[in-house]
């Protein structure tokens, strides 16, 4: 493994913010992780999409560039695909379309790695990952092996898992397992699929229609990153006692809301940050996205450190407002 010191890390993040890495390397093998040297912090970083760089990165930066993406078995139902961590995620759901296989097209267009996707339990209309993933292997950082954990062992629960609790800072995830279906059930309920469709004269659609939609969907409301740098939905969906939401509902009628059991729901965030005015907010090069509030937006020369004041301020005024802590979704290093 090569290591590179002092590297500008600005290429490396979808919020386009230049701070310098004290060292550095690709990871593009398991033996590379299997030469770590002892005593350096290390940070994984994969496709940059879902962090904010904060100040120069001290310890090591691993990139992980790990390829391949191999069918594991099938039966007349499914197939299992083992795919490198390092492999871009949307790349492999349009490889999947292109074989007929079902499961992730809902989750088309989400930028990241593969290795990326268990450890939030990515989601997007209607659909999470963890309804695919039938393993997931990782290097364990400090114990110097391989390990494999199943599905239920993996601990997934919205934009969550394992690797965000129990694992944080143990673990390189070296490849997952999907569990794709060759006679697809296309959810096409959730949001504006259906109308999508309809609106191009679709009727039946195959898994890659539905990709399609999501793909025109999701460039309609969100910025490209490589115009203008986001990390996509900056902050989770809170979830809420019913009796909180209920009262909510009292003053605010129109507040939207998913069930998640008997006695708590889902708020969307986008509008309770709409609500306390952030949408098309701009503070120098930070801001809020006209479009989505979910958003946050480098319009240029932004620092990280202002993209995470301008966050704390918009989770200030929700709970001021609200009585409601938004979490942010993205790490910060």
């Amino acid at each position: 493994m090569q290591q590179l010191q002092n590297i500008s890390l600005l290429p490396y993040n979808t919020f386009g913010i230049d701070v310098t890495a004290e060292h550095f390397a690709d990871v593009n093998a398991l033996a590379d992780l299997q030469e770590l040297p002892a005593g350096l912090p290390l940070h994984i970083l994969g496709g940059g999409s879902n962090i904010l760089l904060t100040g120069q990165v001290h310890g090591l930066v691993l990139h992980n560039k790990l390829k391949g993406i191999a069918v594991v078995r099938e039966n007349d139902d499914h197939v299992w695909l083992s795919v490198a961590s390092g492999e871009v995620w949307h790349d492999f759901v349009l490889h999947t379309i292109e074989m007929g296989l079902g499961g992730i097209e809902n989750l088309a267009l989400i930028p990241g790695t593969v290795g990326a996707a268990p450890i939030q339990n990515i989601g997007a209309y209607g659909t999470e990952v963890k309804q695919t993933i039938e393993d997931v292997s990782f290097w364990h950082l400090s114990e110097r092996t391989l390990v494999t954990l199943s599905n239920a062992e993996c601990h997934f629960g919205y934009r969550d898992s394992i690797f965000k609790t129990q694992l944080r800072g143990q673990f390189f995830i070296t490849s997952v397992t999907f569990r794709l279906n060759k006679k697809p059930v296309l959810n096409t309920s959730y949001g504006a699929i259906e109308q999508e469709l309809n609106e191009v004269g679709i009727a039946h659609p195959t898994v890659k229609d539905v990709a399609q939609a999501v793909i025109r969907i999701r460039t309609s409301k969100l910025p490209d990153p490589k115009v203008t740098g986001n990390a996509g939905s900056f902050f989770k969906n809170p979830t809420i006692p019913l009796a909180h939401y209920k009262m909510l509902q009292a003053a605010y009628p129109s507040i939207p809301h998913y069930p998640v059991s008997d006695d708590t729901v889902k708020v969307p965030a986008a509008w309770l940050i709409e609500q306390c005015g952030w949408k098309g907010h701009r503070t120098g090069d930070a801001g809020v996205h006209t479009k989505q509030a979910l958003v946050l937006v480098n319009y240029g020369h932004a620092s990280g450190n202002e993209i995470w004041q301008l966050s704390g301020d918009i989770i200030d005024s929700v709970a001021n407002r609200f009585n409601i802590s938004l979490e942010r979704e993205v790490q910060v290093w």
